[in-house]
């Protein structure tokens, strides 16, 4: 054999090398796992954060704009809206819509200024808690952060988050600030025009 030949050898021989080590990592993988490649953990795309009323708590907040940030995930915020039995579920509720809306603009504010993305929902139900379920049914998220305690959850009793804990198809979070805490999210005041709250 020539010297050319030798080393056209040799690289045809480390090629096949190469590809049989390849391989032979890949099946020595799927073994251990049970005849599966190892699965890479899922992203969290939507962080949701159901809430009532006109406040809630800051710390909530805060944490969920924390977790999204730190998990390149939306923030979901959702108004929950209850509707009088008397009206049909879908008619207009003006004053909810905008104290939904004044809300959901307070919660984005803080979003942006933290460089996460906001997908806001105004919720409606005959309750908080059908509100919630139907939210639970109609969206996809991976976690859920929700405000207990004194503040934020003007309508979300006890039972509420018993019930959610129990009924969400993701981690849940329920956060209670400490008893001298304070401090919530509240929609801006609007002003006449020269700075002075209307």
């Amino acid at each position: 054999m020539t010297v050319l030949a030798l080393i056209r050898l040799e690289h045809i021989l480390v090629v096949v090398a190469l590809v049989l080590g390849g391989v032979g990592g890949f099946w020595l993988a799927k073994s251990r796992h049970g005849g599966k490649a190892p699965a890479e953990p899922e992203a969290v795309h939507h962080i949701l954060l159901p809430f009532t009323g006109t406040e809630i708590s800051r710390r909530a907040v805060d944490a969920a704009l924390r977790l999204s940030r730190a998990e390149g995930a939306t923030l979901m915020p959702a108004y929950l809206a209850q509707v009088p039995k008397s009206l049909p579920l879908e008619c207009p509720i003006p004053k909810e819509a905008g104290q939904a809306m004044a809300m959901l603009e307070a919660i984005e504010q803080r979003a942006v200024a933290k460089g996460v993305p906001v997908d806001a929902r105004i919720e409606r139900g005959r309750t908080y808690r059908h509100a919630l379920a139907r939210l639970l049914s109609e969206e996809d998220f991976d976690r859920v952060v929700v405000s207990a305690g004194a503040t934020g959850t003007q309508g979300l009793s006890g039972d509420d988050l018993v019930w959610l804990l129990e009924r969400a198809p993701a981690e849940v979070m329920i956060l209670r600030p400490g008893p001298e805490d304070h401090r919530v999210v509240v929609p801006a005041q609007p002003t006449n025009g020269n700075g002075v709250v209307a």
